[in-house]
């Protein structure tokens, strides 16, 4: 997919669908998101080597005593931290297979954990500019602070969350009775690497917060982490940590859809997504939106209804591309990326099962979330 979407790219602006100008204005803006995705990427593989996402996920084990909906609760908790501090992609490739393991180990069905993965993976995506590329996107556009951008997606995300928790909770019930066997706790092999880990990411939060800009807490937080394993495990720092395909797909995605928007995306768009305001009018445009990264991958979705939304109803838009990609596995990068999880640790999920279960959820989502956002 990286490598069809850089081809594209490159085809639009080498046939002047694109102008180099407008290429150059694209790459520019990006640039910035770009930075932070290989910044936190490093960071989220690092904290992975030195077991902060294994550690805490059998502490959680032992807290539930036994209990299998106390895990599963924990296991929510976990997933919608990772997600918000660490971004919708780091849920789907590091905290998948945890929660993966950990169900083997404790000898539970694997699926109400990749779910819940996959679905906090999105749907938790909505409070911090750092949790979704797509809120990175926007928040220079809207004029927000990220504290000032946090205070608006409060409501909104937490809605989001109670509602994916309550989904599925209802979906897997049967699977969370009984009890758990003993486990044992698991300690980190080296406890400097794992301490410097997690101060590295409960300090990002706070720092964004304070005004930093984001690609410059990302890339600190991320050298601190590479700076300790450069002196306790030099091995562990390689160039495959960088997800050069992940630019390059980012890249080329923004270069196709700026090149579509004058040559008909534009008018297509503005014709589904409506002019009207209020509860209704943002609803219809967040399920645009939604549809629109069902279809097409969220980041083009994003890109394309910003050139056509009304500016006071972007977080709307941001609603439908956040917690709209449940349906179709190539809905955002986040559920590829999670789907690859599950291939590997041998969890096959059926297309078919994973579209009712987005059907199901996604217009209870956006109906409840998008009324929080008018609150």
């Amino acid at each position: 997919m990286w490598l069809v979407a850089a081809a594209l790219g490159i085809l639009a602006v080498a046939t002047r669908l694109l102008s180099w100008g407008a290429a150059a204005d694209v790459t520019s803006r990006v640039a910035p998101v770009l930075v932070f995705l290989v910044a936190v990427t490093v960071l989220a593989e690092l904290a992975d080597q030195a077991e902060l996402f294994d550690v805490i996920a059998t502490r959680a084990a032992r807290i539930a005593r036994g209990r299998v909906w106390l895990l599963y609760l924990l296991v929510l908790v976990l997933g919608t931290v990772t997600t918000v501090v660490l971004s919708l992609d780091t849920t789907a490739v590091l905290f998948t297979p945890v929660v993966l393991s950990l169900a083997v180990q404790l000898e539970l069905p694997p699926l109400p954990f990749a779910f819940a993965a996959m679905w906090l993976a999105n749907t938790a995506s909505l409070l911090l500019p750092i949790s979704n590329l797509t809120n990175l996107l926007a928040i220079d556009r809207l004029g927000l602070s990220p504290a000032q951008y946090a205070a608006r997606m409060v409501l909104p995300s937490a809605i989001a969350v109670l509602v994916t928790w309550a989904a599925l909770w209802v979906w897997h019930r049967r699977s969370l009775r009984g009890r758990l066997p003993a486990v044992m706790v698991r300690a980190p092999g080296d406890p400097t690497l794992f301490v410097t880990a997690l101060l590295a990411c409960v300090l990002l939060v706070p720092a964004l917060l304070l005004g930093v800009p984001f690609p410059v807490a990302a890339s600190a937080a991320a050298s601190i982490l590479v700076v300790a394993f450069a002196v306790r495990r030099r091995g562990a720092l390689r160039w495959s940590l960088v997800p050069w395909r992940l630019v390059l797909l980012v890249e080329g995605l923004f270069l196709v859809v700026s090149a579509l928007g004058p040559h008909g995306l534009d008018t297509l768009l503005r014709g589904a997504a409506g002019a009207g305001a209020g509860y209704l009018g943002d609803l219809r445009l967040a399920g645009t939106a939604a549809l629109g990264s069902n279809l097409a991958n969220n980041l083009p979705a994003y890109l394309a209804l910003e050139r056509v939304a009304p500016h006071q109803q972007l977080l709307a838009v941001l609603i439908g591309v956040n917690v709209g990609p449940l349906v179709l596995p190539w809905g955002s990068l986040a559920t590829l990326l999670w789907m690859d999880r599950c291939r590997a640790r041998g969890v096959h999920i059926r297309l078919r099962q994973l579209a009712v279960a987005g059907l199901l959820v996604v217009p209870v989502l956006l109906m409840t979330t998008v009324a929080g956002l008018r609150v």
